[in-house]
């Protein structure tokens, strides 16, 4: 895998080479970009940054690496924050302003 060091670099083939995928149809792809945008949603959400924020944080390319990798092993396109990865929490956690 390349060294990513911000978010907005990542790209389908990152996560397809993450999650260990040989071959990739048009229709994986297209659902592997749609992940990559749920997940940078999702981390947004959950820690109140802006999306362009996302890439001052070199630590949220993993969460956005599990987080796809979790949705395509489940084939859901949503998260539960009841059952939350402990490094994706551990780490969104760590850069939350969003706490009350």
């Amino acid at each position: 895998m390349n060294d990513i060091k911000a978010v907005s670099e990542l790209t389908y083939q990152d996560v397809a080479e993450y999650i260990r995928l040989d071959e990739i149809s048009e229709s994986d792809q297209n659902t592997l970009n749609n992940l990559i945008n749920i997940a940078k949603n999702f981390i947004c959400n959950y820690t109140g940054k802006s999306l362009e924020g996302l890439d001052d944080y070199q630590d949220f390319v993993i969460v956005v690496l599990i987080l796809c990798q979790d949705m395509w092993d489940n084939r859901s396109l949503y998260i539960d924050k009841g059952n939350l990865n402990k490094v994706v929490e551990t780490i969104l956690g760590m850069h939350a302003e969003n706490l009350l």
